[in-house]
């Protein structure tokens, strides 16, 4: 069975957008300290975040920021799912519907259907460091490649920390 790594490379691979892998030291995978140690801006860092409707059944969608902005699940989020209340999925729920760990979690290779939002600011980038699909591994890439991956760029999504 593939990991989720090899599954998350595969998916790239087949959108043919030009990126780099970087291994990195699983220790600094969470987005602070990859960027502290490896000199990446949080600018240009994304965090893929999964979130959870409260009430059941559950539903669930994937959201990319900027690490230098927060997401905004109570307004922006709950309006692009339709729901009135929705949090951050637990790490359990996260590696049961992505098969992916805190720290590697990627917008790619996940599972079918799963909606993917986008903050439009990371659009004006002409590259993003995202996760690999494991701690060991982060991915360089154009921002295009969310437009190839037909995911919606919502205006909002993130907000700077003094919004």
């Amino acid at each position: 069975m593939a990991t989720p790594e090899e599954l998350v490379r595969t998916a790239v691979e087949q959108l043919g957008v030009p990126y780099e892998v970087m291994e990195i030291d699983p220790e600094f995978a969470d987005t602070a300290a990859f960027c502290q140690r490896y000199g990446y801006p949080p600018g240009r860092s994304c965090n893929t975040i999964i979130v959870a409707s409260k009430k059941e059944p559950k539903r669930y969608v994937a959201c990319v920021v900027l690490a230098s902005t927060r997401l905004d699940v109570n307004k922006c989020v709950t309006r692009l799912m339709g729901v009135s209340k929705a949090s951050f999925a637990s790490a359990e729920e996260m590696i049961a519907l992505t098969g992916m760990r805190v720290g590697g979690v990627t917008p790619f290779a996940l599972p079918t259907g799963l909606p993917l939002y986008v903050d439009e600011r990371i659009m004006r980038l002409d590259w993003v460091v995202l996760g690999g699909g494991g701690r060991g591994t982060k991915i360089k890439i154009s921002p295009e490649v969310f437009r190839k991956m037909g995911a919606e760029i919502v205006p909002g999504l993130g907000v700077t920390m003094d919004e």
